[in-house]
Protein backbone atom coordinates (compact mmCIF):
# COMPACT_ATOMS: atom_id res chain seq x y z
CA UNK A 1 0.00 0.00 0.00
CA UNK A 2 1.41 3.66 -0.76
CA UNK A 3 1.68 6.26 1.93
CA UNK A 4 -0.24 8.78 1.78
CA UNK A 5 2.03 11.89 0.89
CA UNK A 6 2.76 14.84 2.67
CA UNK A 7 0.32 17.77 3.41
CA UNK A 8 0.77 20.61 0.39
CA UNK A 9 2.42 23.35 1.92
CA UNK A 10 0.52 26.37 1.25
CA UNK A 11 -2.44 24.66 1.53
CA UNK A 12 -4.36 26.20 4.56
CA UNK A 13 -5.65 23.99 6.84
CA UNK A 14 -9.15 23.99 6.64
CA UNK A 15 -9.80 23.37 10.39
CA UNK A 16 -8.39 26.86 10.89
CA UNK A 17 -10.88 28.84 9.05
CA UNK A 18 -14.08 29.46 9.97
CA UNK A 19 -14.84 31.34 13.45
CA UNK A 20 -17.86 30.12 16.41
CA UNK A 21 -19.82 32.74 15.09
CA UNK A 22 -19.88 31.78 11.76
CA UNK A 23 -20.02 28.23 12.28
CA UNK A 24 -23.24 28.86 15.08
CA UNK A 25 -25.35 30.08 11.41
CA UNK A 26 -24.68 26.54 10.33
CA UNK A 27 -28.56 24.66 10.56
CA UNK A 28 -27.30 21.47 11.16
CA UNK A 29 -27.67 18.74 13.32
CA UNK A 30 -24.17 19.82 15.36
CA UNK A 31 -25.11 23.17 15.81
CA UNK A 32 -29.19 23.20 16.59
CA UNK A 33 -29.74 20.19 18.47
CA UNK A 34 -28.41 22.14 21.92
CA UNK A 35 -29.34 25.59 23.29
CA UNK A 36 -26.39 28.27 21.96
CA UNK A 37 -24.22 28.07 25.49
CA UNK A 38 -23.16 24.59 24.18
CA UNK A 39 -20.10 23.69 22.60
CA UNK A 40 -20.70 20.84 20.40
CA UNK A 41 -18.53 18.21 19.61
CA UNK A 42 -20.37 15.11 19.19
CA UNK A 43 -22.11 14.17 16.19
CA UNK A 44 -19.88 13.78 12.94
CA UNK A 45 -19.37 16.74 10.89
CA UNK A 46 -16.40 18.52 10.26
CA UNK A 47 -16.16 22.42 11.67
CA UNK A 48 -14.59 23.34 8.05
CA UNK A 49 -15.45 24.87 4.66
CA UNK A 50 -16.13 22.58 1.53
CA UNK A 51 -13.00 21.68 -0.69
CA UNK A 52 -12.94 24.14 -3.13
CA UNK A 53 -13.54 21.71 -5.71
CA UNK A 54 -16.73 20.45 -4.27
CA UNK A 55 -18.25 23.86 -4.21
CA UNK A 56 -17.04 24.24 -7.67
CA UNK A 57 -18.78 20.83 -8.80
CA UNK A 58 -22.20 22.00 -6.75
CA UNK A 59 -22.27 25.70 -8.06
CA UNK A 60 -22.17 24.29 -11.76
CA UNK A 61 -24.72 21.95 -11.49
CA UNK A 62 -26.83 25.03 -9.95
CA UNK A 63 -26.06 27.44 -12.53
CA UNK A 64 -27.08 24.31 -15.17
CA UNK A 65 -29.75 23.90 -13.48
CA UNK A 66 -28.19 20.00 -13.48
CA UNK A 67 -30.44 19.02 -10.87
CA UNK A 68 -31.80 15.82 -12.45
CA UNK A 69 -31.27 11.44 -11.73
CA UNK A 70 -28.07 10.38 -11.36
CA UNK A 71 -25.78 8.44 -14.26
CA UNK A 72 -23.03 6.74 -15.25
CA UNK A 73 -20.08 5.58 -13.08
CA UNK A 74 -18.21 8.36 -12.92
CA UNK A 75 -18.08 8.41 -8.87
CA UNK A 76 -16.66 4.88 -9.06
CA UNK A 77 -14.25 5.83 -11.39
CA UNK A 78 -13.23 8.13 -9.27
CA UNK A 79 -13.18 6.15 -6.30
CA UNK A 80 -11.09 3.52 -8.10
CA UNK A 81 -8.22 6.18 -9.35
CA UNK A 82 -8.65 7.66 -5.15
CA UNK A 83 -8.10 3.87 -4.07
CA UNK A 84 -5.05 3.07 -6.62
CA UNK A 85 -3.08 6.19 -5.67
CA UNK A 86 -3.87 6.32 -2.03
CA UNK A 87 -3.63 3.14 -0.96
CA UNK A 88 -2.27 1.35 -3.86
CA UNK A 89 -5.71 -0.94 -4.37
CA UNK A 90 -5.78 -1.44 -8.11
CA UNK A 91 -8.33 -3.70 -8.00
CA UNK A 92 -11.55 -2.16 -7.64
CA UNK A 93 -13.90 -3.17 -10.31
CA UNK A 94 -16.36 -0.54 -11.62
CA UNK A 95 -18.43 -2.86 -13.31
CA UNK A 96 -18.89 -4.56 -9.41
CA UNK A 97 -20.36 -1.60 -7.58
CA UNK A 98 -23.61 0.60 -7.42
CA UNK A 99 -24.91 4.11 -6.10
CA UNK A 100 -26.66 3.70 -2.80
CA UNK A 101 -27.96 6.53 -0.81
CA UNK A 102 -25.64 6.77 1.75
CA UNK A 103 -23.30 4.03 3.66
CA UNK A 104 -25.51 3.22 6.50
CA UNK A 105 -28.85 2.90 3.64
CA UNK A 106 -26.19 0.64 1.66
CA UNK A 107 -25.31 -1.59 4.54
CA UNK A 108 -29.21 -2.16 4.90
CA UNK A 109 -29.51 -2.84 1.33
CA UNK A 110 -26.50 -5.24 1.65
CA UNK A 111 -27.95 -7.03 4.37
CA UNK A 112 -31.03 -7.57 3.15
CA UNK A 113 -29.47 -10.02 0.20
CA UNK A 114 -27.27 -11.75 2.23
CA UNK A 115 -29.55 -12.52 5.21
CA UNK A 116 -33.41 -12.79 5.98
CA UNK A 117 -35.48 -11.55 8.96
CA UNK A 118 -34.34 -13.38 12.14
CA UNK A 119 -30.68 -14.08 11.42
CA UNK A 120 -27.43 -12.84 12.59
CA UNK A 121 -25.30 -9.84 12.55
CA UNK A 122 -22.10 -9.48 14.11
CA UNK A 123 -20.60 -6.13 15.11
CA UNK A 124 -17.66 -5.23 17.67
CA UNK A 125 -18.46 -3.07 20.19
CA UNK A 126 -18.22 -0.32 21.32
CA UNK A 127 -19.26 0.59 17.56
CA UNK A 128 -21.16 3.24 15.71
CA UNK A 129 -24.68 3.15 17.61
CA UNK A 130 -26.69 3.02 14.13
CA UNK A 131 -24.85 -0.64 13.56
CA UNK A 132 -27.68 -1.51 16.49
CA UNK A 133 -30.61 0.36 15.06
CA UNK A 134 -30.25 -0.48 11.54
CA UNK A 135 -29.97 -3.72 12.12
CA UNK A 136 -32.86 -4.50 14.83
CA UNK A 137 -34.76 -2.28 12.30
CA UNK A 138 -34.45 -4.85 9.66
CA UNK A 139 -35.24 -7.39 11.81
CA UNK A 140 -32.26 -8.79 12.44
CA UNK A 141 -30.48 -10.00 15.80
CA UNK A 142 -27.09 -8.41 17.29
CA UNK A 143 -24.40 -10.73 18.24
CA UNK A 144 -21.64 -8.99 19.98
CA UNK A 145 -17.94 -9.71 19.43
CA UNK A 146 -16.47 -7.27 21.47
CA UNK A 147 -12.76 -5.90 20.79
CA UNK A 148 -9.77 -6.67 23.07
CA UNK A 149 -8.89 -4.71 25.94
CA UNK A 150 -5.97 -3.03 23.24
CA UNK A 151 -9.23 -1.52 21.11
CA UNK A 152 -7.96 -3.79 18.25
CA UNK A 153 -10.16 -7.00 16.73
CA UNK A 154 -10.52 -10.04 19.28
CA UNK A 155 -9.99 -12.84 16.61
CA UNK A 156 -10.88 -15.60 19.70
CA UNK A 157 -14.23 -13.52 20.36
CA UNK A 158 -14.79 -13.03 16.75
CA UNK A 159 -14.56 -16.95 15.95
CA UNK A 160 -16.89 -17.06 19.07
CA UNK A 161 -19.49 -14.93 17.42
CA UNK A 162 -19.73 -16.26 14.24
CA UNK A 163 -20.45 -19.89 15.91
CA UNK A 164 -23.59 -18.75 17.63
CA UNK A 165 -24.36 -16.48 14.39
CA UNK A 166 -25.11 -19.18 12.66
CA UNK A 167 -25.87 -22.00 15.45
CA UNK A 168 -29.28 -21.80 14.83
CA UNK A 169 -28.75 -22.83 10.93
CA UNK A 170 -29.61 -19.58 9.58
CA UNK A 171 -27.42 -17.28 7.34
CA UNK A 172 -25.31 -14.52 9.27
CA UNK A 173 -23.19 -11.45 8.66
CA UNK A 174 -20.28 -9.65 10.00
CA UNK A 175 -20.83 -6.12 9.63
CA UNK A 176 -17.45 -4.45 9.84
CA UNK A 177 -16.45 -1.03 10.73
CA UNK A 178 -13.29 -0.20 9.08
CA UNK A 179 -11.23 1.89 10.33
CA UNK A 180 -13.12 1.20 13.72
CA UNK A 181 -15.72 4.35 14.95
CA UNK A 182 -14.97 5.32 17.54
CA UNK A 183 -12.23 4.07 18.65
CA UNK A 184 -9.96 5.30 15.73
CA UNK A 185 -8.48 1.93 14.97
CA UNK A 186 -7.17 1.67 11.58
CA UNK A 187 -7.53 -3.01 10.87
CA UNK A 188 -4.35 -4.83 9.32
CA UNK A 189 -4.11 -6.63 6.09
CA UNK A 190 -3.13 -9.75 8.51
CA UNK A 191 -6.19 -9.02 11.15
CA UNK A 192 -8.77 -8.30 7.86
CA UNK A 193 -6.94 -11.41 5.76
CA UNK A 194 -7.92 -13.66 9.18
CA UNK A 195 -11.45 -12.48 9.17
CA UNK A 196 -11.89 -13.08 5.77
CA UNK A 197 -10.68 -17.10 6.61
CA UNK A 198 -12.79 -17.24 9.93
CA UNK A 199 -16.23 -15.71 7.68
CA UNK A 200 -15.62 -18.60 4.97
CA UNK A 201 -14.88 -20.98 7.66
CA UNK A 202 -18.10 -20.44 8.96
CA UNK A 203 -20.29 -19.18 6.25
CA UNK A 204 -20.32 -15.55 7.54
CA UNK A 205 -20.80 -13.15 4.80
CA UNK A 206 -18.78 -10.01 5.61
CA UNK A 207 -19.83 -6.31 4.80
CA UNK A 208 -17.48 -3.42 5.74
CA UNK A 209 -18.55 0.03 6.03
CA UNK A 210 -15.26 2.06 4.97
CA UNK A 211 -16.65 5.80 5.09
CA UNK A 212 -14.01 6.67 7.35
CA UNK A 213 -11.40 5.36 5.08
CA UNK A 214 -9.98 8.38 3.47
CA UNK A 215 -9.62 9.70 6.98
CA UNK A 216 -6.61 7.89 8.39
CA UNK A 217 -3.19 9.28 9.46
CA UNK A 218 0.07 9.61 7.26
CA UNK A 219 2.19 6.93 8.96
CA UNK A 220 -0.92 4.30 8.58
CA UNK A 221 -1.95 1.97 5.80
CA UNK A 222 -5.08 1.34 5.08
CA UNK A 223 -6.05 -2.00 4.02
CA UNK A 224 -9.56 -1.92 2.13
CA UNK A 225 -11.17 -4.97 3.14
CA UNK A 226 -12.12 -6.45 -0.40
CA UNK A 227 -8.43 -6.22 -1.25
CA UNK A 228 -7.23 -9.53 1.03
CA UNK A 229 -7.14 -12.63 0.32
CA UNK A 230 -10.04 -14.62 0.92
CA UNK A 231 -12.68 -11.77 0.79
CA UNK A 232 -14.16 -12.62 -2.61
CA UNK A 233 -17.28 -12.63 -1.46
CA UNK A 234 -17.46 -9.67 0.77
CA UNK A 235 -19.40 -6.40 0.25
CA UNK A 236 -17.90 -3.16 1.15
CA UNK A 237 -19.47 0.50 1.06
CA UNK A 238 -17.38 3.80 0.54
CA UNK A 239 -18.23 7.64 0.19
CA UNK A 240 -16.68 10.89 0.49
CA UNK A 241 -18.77 12.25 3.07
CA UNK A 242 -16.78 11.81 6.23
CA UNK A 243 -13.36 12.64 4.13
CA UNK A 244 -14.79 15.87 2.77
CA UNK A 245 -17.75 16.62 5.25
CA UNK A 246 -20.41 15.60 2.27
CA UNK A 247 -23.17 14.33 5.22
CA UNK A 248 -25.38 16.31 3.51
CA UNK A 249 -25.06 15.57 -0.37
CA UNK A 250 -26.35 11.88 -0.03
CA UNK A 251 -24.47 9.26 -2.22
CA UNK A 252 -22.37 6.52 -1.34
CA UNK A 253 -21.15 2.96 -3.68
CA UNK A 254 -21.29 -0.45 -2.69
CA UNK A 255 -18.90 -2.41 -3.82
CA UNK A 256 -18.64 -6.29 -4.40
CA UNK A 257 -15.85 -8.91 -4.38
CA UNK A 258 -16.21 -11.17 -7.38
CA UNK A 259 -17.75 -13.95 -5.47
CA UNK A 260 -20.26 -11.44 -4.38
CA UNK A 261 -20.91 -10.01 -7.63
CA UNK A 262 -24.57 -11.60 -8.53
CA UNK A 263 -25.82 -11.02 -5.03
CA UNK A 264 -24.85 -7.22 -6.03
CA UNK A 265 -26.42 -7.59 -9.08
CA UNK A 266 -29.58 -8.93 -7.09
CA UNK A 267 -29.84 -5.32 -5.18
CA UNK A 268 -33.54 -4.07 -6.22
CA UNK A 269 -33.12 -1.28 -9.16
CA UNK A 270 -35.03 1.61 -7.12
CA UNK A 271 -32.36 1.57 -4.38
CA UNK A 272 -30.47 3.71 -6.95
CA UNK A 273 -32.94 6.56 -7.32
CA UNK A 274 -32.49 7.63 -4.04
CA UNK A 275 -29.00 9.26 -4.38
CA UNK A 276 -28.71 12.87 -4.72
CA UNK A 277 -27.48 13.50 -8.09
CA UNK A 278 -25.55 16.74 -6.85
CA UNK A 279 -24.62 14.85 -3.96
CA UNK A 280 -22.53 12.31 -6.77
CA UNK A 281 -21.18 15.18 -8.52
CA UNK A 282 -19.76 16.90 -4.87
CA UNK A 283 -18.68 13.25 -3.94
CA UNK A 284 -17.25 12.29 -7.21
CA UNK A 285 -15.33 15.97 -7.29
CA UNK A 286 -13.96 15.63 -3.88
CA UNK A 287 -12.04 12.32 -4.73
CA UNK A 288 -10.89 13.75 -8.18
CA UNK A 289 -9.74 17.11 -7.25
CA UNK A 290 -9.75 17.50 -3.42
CA UNK A 291 -7.05 15.31 -2.04
CA UNK A 292 -4.45 18.18 -1.22
CA UNK A 293 -8.17 20.06 0.98
CA UNK A 294 -7.98 16.21 2.23
CA UNK A 295 -4.45 16.18 2.84
CA UNK A 296 -4.41 19.72 4.59
CA UNK A 297 -7.56 18.39 6.91
CA UNK A 298 -5.28 15.36 7.94
CA UNK A 299 -2.33 17.66 8.71
CA UNK A 300 -4.77 19.61 11.33
CA UNK A 301 -6.28 16.53 12.68
CA UNK A 302 -3.01 14.92 13.71
CA UNK A 303 -2.26 18.32 15.57
CA UNK A 304 -5.35 18.62 17.04
CA UNK A 305 -5.10 14.37 18.21
CA UNK A 306 -1.58 15.81 19.78
CA UNK A 307 -3.56 18.75 21.02
CA UNK A 308 -6.05 16.46 23.07
CA UNK A 309 -3.28 14.55 24.47
CA UNK A 310 -1.09 17.24 26.38
CA UNK A 311 -4.86 18.92 27.38
CA UNK A 312 -6.05 15.70 28.73
CA UNK A 313 -2.71 15.02 30.29
CA UNK A 314 -2.57 18.70 32.51
CA UNK A 315 -6.51 19.19 32.90
CA UNK A 316 -8.08 15.36 33.16
CA UNK A 317 -5.40 13.17 33.95
CA UNK A 318 -7.52 10.12 34.78
CA UNK A 319 -9.34 10.19 31.19
CA UNK A 320 -7.51 7.40 29.42
CA UNK A 321 -6.81 8.24 25.86
CA UNK A 322 -5.58 6.53 22.88
CA UNK A 323 -5.46 8.66 20.07
CA UNK A 324 -6.58 6.96 16.76
CA UNK A 325 -4.91 6.03 13.80
CA UNK A 326 -8.25 7.26 11.66
CA UNK A 327 -10.98 8.80 11.71
CA UNK A 328 -11.62 12.78 13.36
CA UNK A 329 -12.86 11.03 16.78
CA UNK A 330 -11.55 10.58 20.29
CA UNK A 331 -12.37 7.59 22.68
CA UNK A 332 -12.12 9.07 26.20
CA UNK A 333 -12.50 6.39 29.29
CA UNK A 334 -14.03 8.44 32.01
CA UNK A 335 -14.39 5.81 34.23
CA UNK A 336 -11.62 6.77 36.94
CA UNK A 337 -13.57 10.13 37.07
CA UNK A 338 -16.45 8.51 39.26
CA UNK A 339 -18.95 10.28 36.79
CA UNK A 340 -20.99 6.91 36.78
CA UNK A 341 -22.23 5.02 33.16
CA UNK A 342 -22.80 8.04 31.00
CA UNK A 343 -19.76 10.87 31.48
CA UNK A 344 -21.46 12.87 28.62
CA UNK A 345 -24.67 13.91 30.71
CA UNK A 346 -21.74 15.63 33.10
CA UNK A 347 -20.53 17.10 30.87
CA UNK A 348 -23.32 18.59 29.06
CA UNK A 349 -25.09 19.57 32.11
CA UNK A 350 -21.97 21.46 34.31
CA UNK A 351 -19.59 22.16 31.34
CA UNK A 352 -21.87 22.94 28.57
CA UNK A 353 -19.90 20.96 26.15
CA UNK A 354 -21.55 17.91 24.29
CA UNK A 355 -19.84 14.93 23.86
CA UNK A 356 -21.15 11.58 22.40
CA UNK A 357 -22.36 9.23 25.30
CA UNK A 358 -20.79 5.95 25.67
CA UNK A 359 -23.23 3.74 26.16
CA UNK A 360 -25.42 3.65 22.93
CA UNK A 361 -21.51 2.35 21.29
CA UNK A 362 -22.87 -1.14 23.31
CA UNK A 363 -20.62 -3.25 25.18
CA UNK A 364 -17.68 -1.43 26.58
CA UNK A 365 -19.37 1.84 26.13
CA UNK A 366 -20.34 2.71 29.27
CA UNK A 367 -18.59 5.31 31.18
CA UNK A 368 -16.82 6.70 28.35
CA UNK A 369 -17.66 9.76 25.61
CA UNK A 370 -16.76 10.16 22.32
CA UNK A 371 -15.06 13.86 21.11
CA UNK A 372 -15.38 15.21 17.63
CA UNK A 373 -11.58 16.96 16.67
CA UNK A 374 -12.67 17.90 13.61
CA UNK A 375 -12.74 21.70 14.73
CA UNK A 376 -10.14 24.55 15.87
CA UNK A 377 -7.71 23.88 18.39
CA UNK A 378 -9.26 26.97 20.01
CA UNK A 379 -12.41 24.55 20.72
CA UNK A 380 -10.85 21.81 21.69
CA UNK A 381 -9.09 23.50 24.36
CA UNK A 382 -11.99 25.73 25.53
CA UNK A 383 -13.82 21.93 25.54
CA UNK A 384 -10.82 20.06 27.68
CA UNK A 385 -11.39 23.37 30.17
CA UNK A 386 -15.39 23.07 30.12
CA UNK A 387 -14.66 19.43 30.96
CA UNK A 388 -12.54 20.24 33.72
CA UNK A 389 -14.94 22.60 35.55
CA UNK A 390 -17.82 20.41 35.45
CA UNK A 391 -15.50 17.60 37.07
CA UNK A 392 -14.73 20.33 39.60
CA UNK A 393 -18.34 21.72 40.00
CA UNK A 394 -19.17 18.22 41.08
CA UNK A 395 -16.48 18.12 43.97
CA UNK A 396 -17.34 21.46 45.12
CA UNK A 397 -18.43 20.97 48.67
CA UNK A 398 -21.70 21.40 49.34
CA UNK A 399 -23.62 23.60 51.39
CA UNK A 400 -25.28 22.24 54.66
CA UNK A 401 -28.27 24.11 56.48
CA UNK A 402 -27.06 25.79 59.66
CA UNK A 403 -22.96 24.82 59.60
CA UNK A 404 -22.10 28.13 57.76
CA UNK A 405 -20.14 25.81 55.42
Amino acid sequence: MTRIPPHRPGVPNPLHTLTLDQLRRRTSMKWRTHPADVLPLWVAEMDVPLAPAVVRAVTGAMELGDTGYPAGTGYAEALADFAGKRWGWDDLAVERTAIVPDVMLGVVEMLKLVTEPGDAVVVNPPVYPPFYQFVTHLDRRVVEAPLGPDLRLDLAALEEAFRRAVSGGGRAAYLLCSPHNPTGTVHTAGELAAVAALAERHGVRVVADEIHAPVVTGDTRFTPYLAVPGAERGLALMSASKGWNLAGLKAALALAGPGAADDLARMPEEVSHGPSHVGVLAHTAALRDGTHWLDAVLAGLDENRRLLTGLLAEHLPGVVHRAGEATYLAWLDCRALGLGDDPAQVFLDRGRVALSSGIPFGSGGAGHVRLNLATSPEVITEAVHRMRAALDRGRAPRHTPGTGA
